[in-house]
């Protein structure tokens, strides 16, 4: 079973940026379709991005196009989410797992954007 943890989360101001790892354990990780999701307070959880198994193929919810990059390594068993030009409305937990279903939800990581 492949476990998913999140890092890279933080308190940074508003047009700063952040990086977040989710690191896989498990030979399998390289097989999936994975995605970054995220869930502020009081809203369900959102996609905001996702990239094919390979890595060559990525997509992204209009209010982080050209702002959020999406990556993985699948010789490391990680994927990426680049963030920048973050504004107060990107502030949630972030979460990564694959659109299938195929795995538990880990922790999320914490990001906070002040204005």
């Amino acid at each position: 079973q492949v476990q998913l943890v999140e890092s890279g989360g933080g308190l940074v101001q508003a047009g700063g940026s952040l990086r977040l790892s989710c690191a896989a354990s498990g030979s399998t990780f390289s097989f999936y379709l994975m995605a970054w999701y995220r869930q502020a307070p009081g809203k369900q959880r959102e996609l905001v991005a996702s990239i094919s198994a390979s890595g060559g193929s990525e997509n992204y919810v209009d209010s982080v196009k050209g702002r959020f990059t999406i990556s993985r390594d699948n010789g490391k068993n990680t994927m990426y989410l680049q963030m920048n030009s973050l504004k107060p409305e990107d502030t949630a937990v972030y979460y990564c797992n694959s659109p299938t279903g195929r795995f538990a939800w880990g922790q999320g990581t914490q990001v906070t954007v002040s204005p």
